[in-house]
């Protein structure tokens, strides 16, 4: 049974009937700040109740932060064994789960690798290289991107058309299942393959889940449908909970017409709204809805608040991008904990462009402000990060030839990138792997012995390690330990530090890292499982809270800069949303596409992030690549609400607020602009 804390009376009425339906397909439309999670956690407790088992329920998430928030708040709810026993996820961890099961059918080991960006340029760079050459210019970056929406769209890729784009796609994909790899995209695309073509696959996950639940429904792409669809093609038992007017992430994929025409896909569902807001104050929700409406199709919501709250939303024309940053910081020192006490992390500024916030930091800096930047490095894309996967991704899988032209002479062994030249086309030319090529006397005999002795002596020590690594009960963290000893990687990466900060860093990321193989070979033993080197990759891999935003938010201080795509699913007490201008919000490239409404549902979103104060800001001027330029409000202030701002210019902030007719002017006067 579920334990006391389950409490429907706590619940408003739709929360309430969205626990409570069960059987069937249910679009639960959860608008901005209205306690989604809480309904997703107390429909799983719910269930206990109704003697449904818990190893029948899965909840999928986009995140591993999603994932553990929801299964700590079901924990509390139900008892031990239940909460082990009900499957909370993410898409690609449940897609990892499914391949092992089945990929053997689709020509590939169980221990497949999962390729990084950083692995699939590297690969895709040398396609490029062998198809057209050196100093042919070629962007691996926009291929790389291409490959991925067509893979997250599904469209197969033409056998017919020659052109260089579709060879490398061919190429790339014959590679990758050379080297027993995947990336992210295939572990979608394979385990809907599986599911869809393999009918003892299909009958065992399809009768392993009888309840699906999913989170963040409008941020699915056409893949990840087919993957629900599959799952709850036989019960039709599908909850999904999502809010079309917080699809932001179109340009990566993400197809609003997955919530928008849910009925398409599953027949008859029951469609419920959670419009009560918890989180924002009434001026400020009637801002963002008043926004929201001017985007056709959408799904029909008003959001609305019992918290009550005369002050404004303010708008404040600024001189320039200077005189913002100067203006925000000052109110920040004035209001936080040097002034009237409020912590600094209860203060956001968001804004669209990474770029925009440098001046803020600037300022921030001269204030002796603290502040976090959300969304920085990922913690794979760090040099000495990669280095080191780049070993233990080799002693998992010695064919791996992007780890391996990595590592080879890092740090320096007297193997040089001539020698890994020569070894990579000679295993083009025998179609074999170029760690095969460094130990075929064939092609060692080319070589001078010194060079021989030291390639003779890298193979021998990855022989040693994969050797060790595969002993029963190996203790993975200790042998990764040595081998960072043994090949002096500290004392070769310091070399590269330009100060003692940068060395600190690093050699922190580096102790990071070890200390993960630890936890993870500790957590398989107490699982009663095996720990290898390649199911430590994939748990890497799949860990999104380092591949995506770098540092964890709780673990920072002080005032959060950060995006607006990168503020999704967060709340601050206080935020100040900059750059209102026309070709930043909403940006060119979106004007020029015809995609604008994405940029409204982004400023929505950013307008919903506040719980008690919001301040919109525009300049006249901003700096460009040095230069000052001209700007021009952004033609999404007009359709804001005035009644629900107040509308001053920098010069005017400290005097009365702007009269009735003064708003209704400023709002023809932007219109004309708009027009003109």
């Amino acid at each position: 049974m579920a334990r006391k804390s389950l409490r429907l009376i706590d619940l408003n009425p739709p929360q309430r009937e969205a626990v409570k339906h069960l059987e069937g397909p249910l679009l639960l439309l959860a608008g901005a700040g209205s306690g989604k999670t809480r309904v997703v956690t107390n429909r799983i407790a719910y269930m206990m109740t109704q003697d449904i088992k818990a190893s029948e329920i899965l909840a999928v998430t986009f995140t591993n932060k999603a994932a553990n928030e929801m299964r700590e708040r079901v924990s509390s709810m139900i008892t031990k064994k239940q909460a082990e026993d009900v499957w909370v996820s993410t898409f690609h961890s449940l897609c990892v789960k499914i391949l092992h099961s089945g990929i053997h059918k689709l020509g590939y080991n169980k221990n497949f690798t999962i390729y990084t960006a950083g692995d699939q340029l590297g690969l895709i760079r040398k396609i490029i290289v062998r198809k057209v050459g050196k100093n042919e210019k070629a962007e691996p970056n926009r291929i790389q991107s291409l490959i991925s929406r067509f893979k997250s769209k599904g469209i197969p890729v033409s056998d017919e058309e020659d052109s260089l784009e579709n060879h490398v796609f061919r190429e790339y994909q014959r590679e990758l299942k050379k080297l027993n790899a995947v990336d992210f995209d295939d572990l979608l695309l394979f385990a809907v393959e599986l599911l869809t073509n393999h009918e003892d696959i299909y009958t065992f996950w399809s009768r392993r889940f009888n309840y699906i639940m999913v989170d963040e429904f409008q941020d699915t792409n056409k893949t990840q449908m087919d993957l629900v669809r599959a799952l709850a093609r036989r019960h039709q038992n599908i909850c999904v909970v999502g809010d079309d007017d917080q699809s932001i992430y179109g340009w990566r994929g993400a197809e609003i017409a997955n919530i928008l025409n849910f009925e398409r896909f599953f027949k008859a569902p029951k469609v419920i709204k959670l419009e009560q807001n918890y989180r924002s104050t009434t001026p400020i929700l009637e801002l963002a809805n008043g926004l929201i409406k001017f985007n056709t199709g959408r799904r029909e919501k008003r959001l609305w608040t019992d918290k009550k709250s005369a002050a404004p939303v303010r708008l404040i024309g600024m001189p320039s991008d200077r005189e913002e940053a100067e203006t925000i910081a000052q109110e920040i020192l004035e209001d936080g904990e040097k002034g009237r006490g409020r912590p600094y992390e209860e203060f956001a500024v968001l804004f669209r462009m990474n770029s925009q916030s440098r001046a803020v930091e600037e300022q921030m800096r001269a204030l002796e402000i603290p502040y976090r930047v959300i969304g920085g490095q990922s913690f794979f894309d760090r040099r000495e990060v990669k280095d080191i996967l780049g070993y233990i991704g080799l002693l998992a899988n010695k064919n791996d030839d992007i780890a391996l032209l990595r590592v080879a002479n890092y740090p320096a062994r007297g193997i040089s990138d001539t020698t890994m030249e020569m070894a990579a086309e000679h295993s083009v030319d025998k179609q074999q792997p170029i760690f095969t090529s460094l130990e075929d006397p064939e092609f060692t005999q080319l070589l001078a012995n010194k060079a021989q002795e030291k390639i003779k002596d890298f193979t021998e020590m990855i022989h040693r390690y994969r050797e060790l690594a595969g002993q029963p009960l190996a203790d993975l963290g200790a042998l990764v330990q040595e081998l960072i000893r043994e090949i002096d990687f500290i004392k070769a990466m310091k070399r590269t530090c330009r100060t003692d900060e940068e060395r600190a860093s690093r050699e922190s990321n580096v102790r990071e890292l070890v200390e993960s193989v630890y936890r993870f070979t500790d957590d398989r033993r107490g699982k009663k499982k095996e720990a290898t080197l390649s199911g430590f990759m994939t748990a890497m891999m799949l860990d999104d809270s380092k591949r995506d935003t770098g540092d964890d938010i709780e673990k920072q201080k002080g005032v959060s800069l950060i995006t607006l795509h990168a503020s999704k699913g967060l709340e601050f007490p206080v935020v100040f949303l900059v750059g209102l201008e026309e070709g930043i919000l909403p940006h060119s490239r979106s004007i020029e596409e015809d995609t604008k409404p994405e940029e409204r549902r982004l400023l929505y979103v950013g307008i919903t992030r506040a719980m008690e104060q919001l301040t919109l800001s525009y300049c006249q001027t901003r700096m460009r690549f040095g230069q000052l330029s001209g700007c021009q409000p952004s033609s999404f202030i007009q359709e804001l609400n005035p009644e629900h701002m107040e509308i001053t210019t920098l010069a005017q902030l400290e005097e009365v607020p702007a009269t009735e007719e003064e708003t209704k002017s400023f709002f023809g006067m932007m219109k004309d602009k708009i027009a003109g």
